[in-house]
């Protein structure tokens, strides 16, 4: 069995091009994310080099996903990413449930 037809039965996709969508989708999300980085840093004159830090790993959560979404839509697979989304909050909100 190949890495493909293990990715479409973990995410439970038909076809092999579907597959290949995704890759791009999470691929061009990352992308982006890393040029909005650059382009943040660089455009405000940061003092602090650890408060940049720290606020961009809590802002980069929900600017992630919303990028995730949009491509996910973008490449007509919002669907999957819908549920991808649902899933990854359940698990982060039940981690965070079992540490209190």
């Amino acid at each position: 069995m190949s890495w493909i037809d293990n990715l479409k039965r973990r995410w439970n996709v038909e076809s092999a091009g579907k597959v290949w969508i995704i890759l791009c989708v999470f691929a061009l999300t990352g992308t982006t994310i890393m040029f909005l980085r650059r382009f943040l840093k660089a455009e405000f004159d940061w003092a602090n080099e650890k408060w940049f830090t720290y606020s961009y790993y809590w802002l980069i959560l929900p600017i992630y996903n919303a990028v995730l979404l949009l491509y996910g839509a973008l490449f007509g697979q919002f669907r999957f990413f819908w549920e991808f989304e649902k899933r990854f909050f359940g698990r982060l909100v039940s981690v965070f449930k079992r540490k209190s």
